[in-house]
Formats: structure tokens, C-alpha cells, sequence
């Protein structure tokens, strides 16, 4: 009688079968795309459907493009103390940039003033140009953030314009804002904020940033 062929064992076979995967090109698995969020332009949103409309009626404009808007915002920061060292300048720079969320620019100086041991062309400051969606995303942020954080604020005057429809604002603590840490910061510094529209008069530019929500100073009414 033929001896009859008995099975070899799982075991033997799983070697083979490693060997023959080792061969065959591994399947890359396809990393997941990751989507950018995009934060909602809160700002931009309500000027083109509450503001536009109001300052529509309010001066009487016959066109849409007639209505004043914000073109941008130029935040610029000083650092006098940068002429001894080059350091607090360059923290100035990293805390703007954080406040902001975009690259600054350096400023130099123009002309030499040897009281102040300044020589033309050293660097004194740092200044950054928001416009569309950052622009819009900053002064939410001013307006309903840091502004409120001021100590004793009391509201916004209103003879800081330029004549032109250009409003300009003066920030004396980096601090209000929330994304600058108080226990990092070496020093206090202040900002000035220009809040550059299309508006042909200080009276629309007034009402323009008015009807975004700038806390502007209750005019006092005075008393015959």
C-alpha cells in the first residue's frame, strides 16, 4: 500500500510566505489632506450688510461705491530704546508679529540726531499693514478685546482724525492684548494704530468706524 502524503504544518508554510511579500512593493496608504479653516470675516460681513446700507441712506449716496470703506490698518511700533540695544528691538518685532499675525517690516531711521546718539539708516521700529480679512480680524479684536482691557477706559476721542478721513489712536501697554504673555515681556511699550479709510471727510470717516463698533467718547451735550 502507498504511504500516504501527510500535510506539513501551518507553521513551515508562513516562512514562504514572508518571502514572497518581501518581494512585492508595498501599497502606500494615502495620507489624509488637511484643510485649511478659515476663521469667518465677522467684520466684513456686517459692513457689507448693515453698514453699507446705513451710511447709504444716512449721507444720500446715489451709488454703492460711493460709501466709504476701510482700505487698511498700519500699526506702527516705536522703540527708541533700540539705539543701545538692538535687542528690544527685536522682541518689539516678535510681539507685534504676534499681535498682528503677519511679518513686520523694519523701520529706519531718516535722519542722524546726535543728542539721541541716532545715526541715519539704524534701525528704530517696526511697523505692519493689515488689509481684507486680517484687517477685518484685527480691529474685531481691538474693538471688543483689548480696547475693554484698558485700565479707566472711558472711550475713543474724537479730534484724532487727519482731515483726510484717517484715524490714528495711541495704545501706551502692549498687554491689552491677550496673546502677549505679561510674564514674558521684559518691558512696557506702546503702539500707534491708524485706521486708514476711502472716506473724503472726518464726519463719514467718523461714522463709518462708528457704525463698526469704535468706541468712540459720548459727545457731552452742554447746558444752556
Amino acid at each position: 500500500m502507498a504511504e500516504k502524503k501527510t500535510k506539513k504544518p501551518a507553521a513551515e508554510k508562513q516562512p514562504q510566505e514572508k518571502k514572497e511579500a518581501k518581494g512585492k512593493p508595498e501599497k502606500k496608504v494615502p495620507s489624509q489632506e488637511i484643510k485649511e479653516v478659515k476663521i469667518k470675516n465677522r467684520l466684513g460681513d456686517y459692513y457689507k450688510t448693515e453698514v453699507i446700507p446705513e451710511l447709504k441712506k444716512k449721507f444720500n449716496y446715489k451709488s454703492i461705491m460711493q460709501v466709504p470703506k476701510l482700505d487698511k490698518i498700519a500699526v506702527n511700533m516705536g522703540v527708541g530704546a533700540a539705539v543701545a540695544d538692538q535687542k528690544i528691538l527685536e522682541e518689539a518685532v516678535n510681539e507685534l508679529e504676534t499681535i498682528t499675525g503677519q511679518k513686520a517690516s523694519i523701520r529706519k531711521s531718516k535722519k542722524a540726531i546726535s543728542n539721541f546718539k541716532l545715526r541715519a539708516g539704524m534701525n528704530i521700529g517696526a511697523m505692519v499693514t493689515l488689509r481684507h480679512e486680517k484687517m477685518y480680524e484685527f480691529l474685531d479684536r481691538l474693538i471688543n478685546v483689548a480696547l475693554p482691557r484698558v485700565r479707566d477706559f472711558r472711550g475713543l476721542s474724537d479730534k484724532s482724525f487727519d482731515g483726510h478721513g484717517n484715524y490714528t489712536l495711541g495704545v501706551k501697554e502692549q498687554i491689552i492684548f491677550p496673546e502677549i504673555n505679561v510674564d514674558k515681556i521684559s518691558r512696557i511699550m506702546g503702539m500707534d494704530i491708524t485706521l486708514v479709510t476711502t472716506a473724503q471727510s472726518d464726519t463719514e470717516a467718523y461714522e463709518l468706524l462708528q457704525a463698526f463698533g469704535v468706541p468712540f467718547r459720548k459727545k457731552e451735550i452742554k447746558k444752556a
